[in-house]
């Protein structure tokens, strides 16, 4: 008897449910990353945020539908590791078919371009990889490498291998992720459509010549080269480099084009290479329900640091708890011949650090903290670790932006809620025992 696929059925039940709940804002093409395991029919016909183009699509390609969700799955983990250490980081709300949440939805701001670009880039970056790897029966290598060709220093070789076809992924990408914007006149989906091409581009943009030598000893007189994409975290890393350079846009007179903000700019339009934005963004400090913010309530800070994670600026002047733990993490590992490493189990004790939330901040009494690190954390008492004004008073632990990240991504508000706990149990044993003290009759000294 064939046993039934629980990941599947599992993502069938996980998407009846999430039909069944409402969503606070619209679903996205990007919800795709969340259901990469149900069969592409049921994806296509029941996924919440595609329009008709997009279902056609998915129902034509089933199988580069499959590297879109691989993609759309990667620029998120890649939004989330770039933004790890900053006052919005990249958080996915859960049960919001948004996938970003209204921060990036709603509001037109330099976070809601790196959001577009880098999900856009993803799904290039996922199609190519598949391309190139024969698994698409639409695409293979790129078939225009053939040849003579010239590097940048003008030495000469011969096309070989097997080139990236991002040329086929990019216009496969426009086709689906675009389909979803309407340009006539709606200044953000004019936005969106130029960021969604330079996530794209950036991926061809970063691309690196790989050579092969061929000779007498290795003297490479002849060479065999190929174009192949760099790994996802370089052009994250790019696309990072872009948002802070981000540039602030506004629509022409005639309503059909963007332009550059700036006065000494009107006529100029930005750069296809750049990511573009509409509005200031929020601070980001505290959680607002209005913007979509989180706030920082919660979130691990580094209280040595003068960056973005350090305790003053993640916590927005609201000061920090500090909590010391244990963490139990691998250590002096040895390699075996052959072939496996082996490594000893390490227990040190360290102090971790954590926003303060602001009054009116709470942390959710059905909503707790998740840890994504690798190590085992075991907590002792809590003290106070800053002396900030609008410090919150014992036990008034605000929440922190969860993520659903790998391993290596930094998760924000590892020990707030057990902080927060483990302070109000104590203080309600507190009150009971003076109450009992209160009410205990006195009794004379015999003596």
């Amino acid at each position: 008897m064939k046993k039934p696929n629980r990941t599947f059925s599992f993502s069938l039940i996980f998407l009846f449910l999430l039909l069944l709940t409402p969503s606070e804002v619209v679903a996205t093409w990007w919800f795709i990353s969340q259901l990469s395991a149900v069969g592409t029919r049921i994806l296509c016909d029941n996924i919440p945020g595609l329009v008709s183009r997009q279902r056609q699509l998915c129902r034509d390609y089933p199988d580069i539908m499959l590297s879109i969700a691989v993609g759309a799955k990667q620029g998120v983990t890649e939004c989330q590791y770039q933004f790890k250490n900053n006052r919005w980081n990249c958080s996915t709300p859960d049960r919001d078919t948004s996938v970003f949440g209204k921060t990036v939805l709603k509001k037109a701001s330099r976070e809601a371009a790196f959001a577009y670009s880098i999900s856009s880039a993803g799904a290039v970056h996922a199609i190519t990889r598949s391309c190139s790897r024969g698994e698409l029966l639409d695409c293979a290598c790129d078939p225009t490498k053939r040849g003579k060709g010239n590097d940048e220093v003008g030495g000469v070789f011969d096309w070989g291998g097997c080139s990236d076809n991002v040329k086929f992924a990019m216009d496969f990408a426009r086709k689906f992720i675009d389909a979803r914007e309407n340009k006539e006149r709606d200044p953000r989906a004019m936005m969106n459509l130029h960021n969604n091409k330079a996530g794209r581009r950036a991926v061809r943009r970063i691309m690196k010549l790989e050579c092969k030598c061929h000779g007498v000893s290795g003297s490479c007189s002849v060479r065999t080269c190929w174009l192949a994409m760099m790994d996802f975290r370089k052009v994250g890393e790019y696309l990072k480099e872009k948002y802070h350079d981000a540039t602030k846009v506004s629509v022409n007179q005639e309503g059909n084009d963007l332009l550059l903000s700036s006065s000494s700019s009107q006529s100029r339009k930005p750069s296809k290479a750049d990511l573009v934005y509409f509005e200031r963004s929020p601070d980001y400090c505290r959680r607002d329900t209005r913007t979509g913010s989180l706030g920082t309530a919660g979130r691990i800070c580094n209280r040595t640091s003068d960056g973005p994670d350090g305790c003053d600026v993640m916590c927005c002047g609201r000061g920090y708890n500090t909590k010391r733990v244990q963490q139990t993490r691998q250590c002096e590992c040895k390699f075996h011949w052959c072939c496996f490493v082996k490594c000893h189990e390490c227990t040190e004790t360290v102090d971790v650090n954590t926003c303060k939330g602001a009054r009116n901040d709470r942390l959710p009494p059905d909503r707790g903290a998740t840890d994504s690190t690798a190590s085992r954390t075991h907590g002792s008492t809590m003290y106070d670790g800053s002396d900030a004004h609008n410090a919150l008073t014992e036990g008034e632990v605000g929440t922190a932006d969860v993520l659903a990240t790998p391993s290596d991504l930094n998760s924000p508000n590892v020990f707030g809620l057990e902080a927060h706990q483990q302070t109000a149990t104590n203080s309600r044993k507190s009150k009971k025992n003076r109450s009992r003290n209160r009410n205990r009759p006195k009794t004379e000294n015999p003596n």
